[in-house]
């Protein structure tokens, strides 16, 4: 295997840390092409969908990548603004934020930049840019607070991807999850809070989760059990009983049973339960998206007030607000603890000048 090398590498070029932080992807463009290119790099990760490969190739490729872009592509025309989609400038926002805050303690020293896992900017473009600037340790941040091997992990295998293919690989460091992490939970705390301030309280809080085939949980992926305890944690800060609040999970695809229960079909009944007013925030999205502006903010409204209910509120993704970079930028302090300076460098560079090497 020949390895990749940076072009406008110096072995007198000094260390730099990086962070890099990921979403899940967008497509470029709301249309039925971009979502068949974005939709089959998602739906052909095997982390995503766990099943017999040839069986799935069939079935995405004879018939869902014939259907559902075109679908898709409308619900995205929904959502689409000037800025592009919202999961992309909200990501971007997130990243110029932290960058701002990480400057004050590190400067010219750290390099930070995002990426999408699926679509772009992509990861291997992102992290070869950022290793030609020098990187050489590296802190990967995805932004899923609630870990699980169809987001964490598939963000995982694409950066390994990446670094095998490099002659020089930086140290790593990679946050696997942070759904019960004090800072975190207290900025979706207070983002509620100031939605009760505006609005008032509702007759429930509904938390919904993206939702995962059930048989994950059953083979052992913990994000399950993460989701409830984020959950618990919120309510607990916000001083909530048991009767107060629910937790649900959204968004599934395919036949077969997924996390329960529903989001959609808890909505529809709960009007039947004597709850007329309902506020739903999802924390397992750290930006907006299609799923929480269209399917939280539209579908499921509509759902419930078709179903008798008379008020329903969506708490929007915490986004670049203040709290939520300040809760990153807390949790990317403490992982590169000890990475603070480039005292090897000069050392480094003299033993390159002993051994001949080239600068």
């Amino acid at each position: 295997m020949k390895y990749l090398n940076s072009a406008s590498f110096s072995h007198a070029q000094p260390d730099k840390v990086g962070v890099l932080i990921t979403n899940l992807g967008t497509p470029d463009a709301p249309t039925r092409k971009a979502l068949k290119r974005y939709l089959k790099a998602f739906l052909s990760d095997p982390r995503v969908v766990e099943a017999p490969r040839w069986l799935w190739w069939l079935a995405l490729n004879g018939v869902i990548l014939n259907i559902r872009p075109a679908r898709s592509a409308k619900a995205y025309q929904t959502v689409w603004t000037e800025r592009g989609s919202p999961l992309m400038f909200h990501t971007h926002d997130q990243a110029k934020a932290l960058r701002e805050v990480l400057d004050q303690a590190w400067g010219d020293n750290l390099v930070l930049d995002f990426a999408m896992r699926y679509g772009n900017p992509g990861i291997a473009e992102v992290l070869d840019r950022m290793l030609d600037q020098g990187v050489r340790k590296l802190l990967v941040l995805p932004l899923y607070p609630q870990y699980c091997a169809s987001t964490t992990a598939s963000t995982f295998d694409a950066i390994s991807e990446c670094l095998r293919h490099r002659r020089w690989i930086p140290e790593l460091r990679f946050i696997t999850q942070y759904h019960d992490e004090n800072s975190y939970i207290q900025a979706v705390a207070d983002k509620i809070r100031t939605h009760w301030q505006e609005h008032g309280r509702a007759d429930r809080l509904v938390f919904s989760y993206h939702g995962i085939p059930e048989r994950y949980l059953r083979n052992g992926d913990p994000y399950h059990c993460q989701c409830l305890k984020t959950s618990r944690l919120v309510a607990q800060n916000l001083g909530l009983d048991k009767e107060q609040y629910l937790t649900t999970f959204q968004s599934r695809f395919g036949r077969e049973e997924w996390l329960k229960p529903y989001t959609d079909v808890t909505l529809k009944a709960l009007p039947a339960e004597g709850v007329d007013s309902v506020q739903v925030v999802c924390p397992g999205f750290s930006a907006d998206c299609l799923e929480t502006i269209e399917e939280i903010g539209e579908e499921n409204r509509e759902y419930f007030l078709e179903a008798g209910g008379k008020r329903y509120e969506y708490i929007p993704a915490l986004n670049a607000d203040a709290g939520h970079i300040q809760a990153l930028a807390q949790i990317v302090t403490r992982h590169l603890a000890g990475w603070q300076g480039n005292d090897d460098q000069g050392e480094r560079q003299a033993l390159s000048r002993e051994a001949g090497a080239p600068n």
